[in-house]
């Protein structure tokens, strides 16, 4: 997305920056575009990160992904690129995107994709 788009995501001090905890945040009302037959599509995206510094704030966070319902992307691309754009706000320790797509034509489609932190063990 565009740096329009980064800007809408806002964060804040993690309050534990000493501490590895996960957060998961559930967004069931995903809504996206696909580019070949310009149909909506329609997911869950589950975000489970290892904040460092900042974490994300959720109002930011829904604005961001309603982008998405007007963006032509396949599910692969939409899923690496949200992971993209929150590794680039946020410099997590460790982030899992989960995109589970609604079924389309008796099949469905979940795409998973993980960001380490260089400077973290595996």
């Amino acid at each position: 997305m565009s740096e329009f788009f980064l800007e809408k995501i806002e964060t804040f001090e993690n309050p534990y920056p000493n501490r590895d905890y996960v957060i998961e945040t559930v967004c069931p009302e995903f809504t996206s575009v696909c580019p070949k037959t310009g149909q909506p599509d329609f997911g869950t995206i589950n975000i489970s990160y290892i904040a460092d510094k900042e974490c994300f704030e959720l109002k930011s966070l829904k604005i961001y992904l309603q982008q998405y319902r007007n963006h032509g992307a396949f599910y692969e691309k939409v899923t690496n690129q949200i992971l993209d754009d929150l590794v680039a706000v946020l410099k997590p320790r460790w982030m899992v995107i989960l995109a589970e797509f609604t079924p389309r034509g008796g099949i469905r489609t979940n795409v998973s994709v993980e960001h380490q932190a260089e400077n973290r063990p595996v």
